[in-house]
């Protein structure tokens, strides 16, 4: 891929309120496309910033034989999304006014979010290290959002001018116990990675209260409409309800804060 045909030329800005809410649609749509629609529908009403999805290539990202990934290998071979059904998402989220965004996890799907716009880039916890994927997002100058779920020691490569660095447990569930406090306080006083904002896998909304109450700029909850339905990250999902309790919340610690 040519990657000086994404340059974009200036930076792009991105309008953020105090606190954001990204629901992480992810996979949970197990490919029923009517599915997805509801959930960006629903994530809308509850006061969600964000609506993000997964855009990937699973034969290709994944071990078929990793024991958490072979109970559920038919399901997420289900949810591998084409350049149509990017588009489709996009227009939906733009329909119902909340922002669309992806995890791209290869530099050939960038283009498939460059084509429709997409604002702002999350590398997942599983990319952090990946080179050739940060050289490209950087190359659309866009701003950034990864998170540290594999933070091995080592500094990751450079994305760009605006990243904002996300604090994760890359556990599905990540027990409450599993949770480091003291990173959380580095949302107030720096330290590397500089942490903004959580990724939370865990069960319940108490990790991303203290979370934003410590000065998380963000908060990335997956969120499904059924944990019955099949999937690998059903478990660690909120519900409807508890959407809308996040944000109520939010929106409480904004005007505290």
């Amino acid at each position: 891929m040519n990657l000086s045909a994404l340059r974009t030329g200036d930076p792009v800005e991105v309008t953020r309120r105090p606190i954001e809410v990204i629901c992480e649609c992810g996979i949970n749509h197990n490919g029923d496309m009517d599915l997805a629609r509801a959930m960006i529908a629903i994530a809308a009403n509850a006061g969600a910033d964000v609506a993000k999805f997964q855009v990937y290539d699973p034969e290709t990202l994944l071990d078929s034989e990793h024991p958490q990934i072979k109970p559920w290998w038919d399901v997420i071979i289900a949810t591998k999304l084409t350049p149509e059904d990017v588009a489709m998402l996009k227009a939906e989220c733009d329909r119902h006014r909340i922002k669309f965004m992806a995890s791209v996890f290869d530099v050939e799907r960038i283009a498939w979010t460059e084509a429709v716009g997409m604002a702002r880039y999350k590398i997942a916890s599983r990319s952090l290290y990946d080179e050739a994927l940060a050289e490209a997002i950087k190359a659309t100058g866009k701003p950034v959002l990864r998170s540290w779920g594999s933070f091995d020691g080592r500094r990751a490569p450079d994305v760009g001018w605006d990243v904002t660095e996300l604090y994760c447990i890359a556990e599905y569930p990540a027990p409450l116990e599993h949770i480091d406090v003291n990173q959380l306080h580095k949302f107030a006083r720096g330290g590397y990675p500089p942490y903004k904002g959580f990724s939370d896998h865990t069960i319940g909304l108490s990790a991303a209260a203290v979370a934003m109450a410590y000065g998380a700029q963000v908060i990335e909850k997956h969120f499904t409409l059924d944990r019955n339905l099949p999937g690998p990250d059903q478990a660690c999902s909120i519900l409807p309800d508890e959407l809308r309790t996040l944000c109520k919340l939010r929106d409480g610690i904004e005007a505290l804060l």
